[in-house]
């Protein structure tokens, strides 16, 4: 029986010849990663341990994003937690404020994963790295803190669901807009514990940028984890921020799928997912008239270069509505300084809008952009539960950065097509 292109790689991380759905393992790992949320509560744990070093200092990345700059005392004494950690480590891979980024932008912009790799996470949305052709999902801190000190971690090999996608998308759609259509499709429990494995002629046409979004929500479906191919436009970013050996993994023939789906990205429609969960989604058009109070571009989902050059084209010349708060997070540091050289923070500011240094800060409703009873949001984060953002009586709703931007101008939820693009 054939294997896919999860189940290649954990056999091979696991030093089998060959794996099975549900079949469980003990997985050497590539990439053990952490927050400044979930890395403390990792770090009290393996200090009950009696091996108190990490497995590779080269090989644990922690990251403080959640809360950073640091919002209040707990916050800092979360960070300090971590920045001390990584001193007594030495580790190699600790970012401070100043290098730091949102950490599912920042560990491939870095070069830190690449194709064929294994990873694990204390952060649900480890999974984005699977847009590179790596194994990437989010665990427990516990798991993780087990991770750091051993480089193993037990895993139930997934079963996979396959997607083909075909055809291309046209202007003002997005990889969101691909993976809101799927959640929608098939629901928030639809890939509960499977691999989301995408293929198709279709690939060809999304960015790399497009494909960190598809993968980074595979986990509101329920997934394990996404995975793309590894085709041109993957080696040529590895090439371009790594300087590791990769090796590329492909799907047998006769590898076995629990469903497959066929996705048609030319009759795509901009999405969006109504509260209080991302399978409410309705196509903009169908969404009739919602009057919102802020706009959130950015996120480890939607805050890359190519998001922000998307919200700059519609916002360019442009004015953000009377009483719209209009928040912009560039994901990593780069970016943010990319955005300056090519003016578009300069569009930003002109436009109303303000720009933040990078951080998760609201798509949490952790600081930067909380939101008050009563209040809605349009967001490119990529959750949008009750009081996900703030107020448990906010509402949320999840889009593009195109569409996130032409709502901050009409005050609405608004496609770009309506404003003439």
């Amino acid at each position: 029986m054939g294997m896919t292109m999860t189940q290649k790689i954990l056999a091979a991380h696991a030093g089998l010849e060959s794996v099975t759905a549900g079949q469980l393992i003990e997985a050497n790992l590539d990439l053990v990663l952490a927050n400044d949320i979930t890395g403390p509560v990792a770090i009290k744990e393996v200090g009950k341990l009696n091996k108190k070093t990490v497995f590779d200092k080269n090989k644990v990345v922690l990251v403080p994003d959640h809360f950073t700059p640091n919002k209040d005392i707990k916050s800092a004494e979360n960070c300090k937690c971590l920045r001390d950690y990584a001193k007594a480590q030495e580790l190699t891979n600790y970012f401070e404020v100043g290098t730091m980024g949102i950490e599912h932008a920042l560990l491939p912009e870095k070069g830190l994963i690449v194709a064929g790799e294994t990873c694990i996470g204390a952060d649900s949305h480890t999974c984005t790295y699977g847009a590179l052709g790596a194994f990437s999902t989010g665990v427990g801190s516990t798991d993780m803190g087990a991770g750091m000190i051993t480089g193993k971690a037990w895993f139930k090999v997934p079963s996979a669901i396959k997607f083909t996608l075909t055809g291309k998308p046209k202007k003002w759609v997005s990889g969101k807009d691909v993976i809101l259509h799927i959640i929608g499709k098939i629901g928030v429990d639809g890939a509960l514990y499977k691999s989301m494995e995408f293929t198709g002629d279709g690939i060809a046409n999304l960015s790399m940028d497009d494909r960190f979004t598809i993968a980074n929500m595979a986990i509101e479906a329920g997934a394990k984890n996404g995975i793309f191919p590894v085709d041109e436009v993957t080696i040529a970013y590895m090439k371009e921020h790594s300087q590791k050996d990769y090796t590329i993994y492909e799907a047998d023939e006769d590898a076995e799928y629990d469903a497959e789906y066929t996705i048609d990205l030319d009759t795509l429609e901009p999405t969006i997912a109504f509260p209080h969960l991302p399978e409410n989604t309705k196509t903009v058009k169908e969404a009739g008239e919602v009057k919102i109070d802020q706009v959130v571009i950015g996120s480890c989902t939607n805050g890359r270069i190519s998001d922000l050059r998307t919200a700059a084209a519609v916002l360019k010349g442009r004015k953000v509505a009377e009483g719209i708060r209009a928040i912009i997070f560039p994901a990593t540091q780069t970016v943010y300084l990319q955005a300056i050289e090519e003016g578009l923070i300069s569009i930003f500011i002109q436009a109303g809008a303000v720009v933040s240094t990078p951080t998760c800060g609201p798509c949490l409703g952790g600081h930067m952009g909380v939101l008050a009873a009563g209040e809605r949001a349009v967001s490119t984060t990529n959750r949008n539960f009750v009081g996900r953002m703030g107020h448990i009586d906010s509402e949320v709703y999840l889009a593009s950065p195109a569409v996130a931007a032409a709502s901050a101008i009409t005050g609405k939820i608004t496609e770009p097509i309506q404003l003439g693009l």
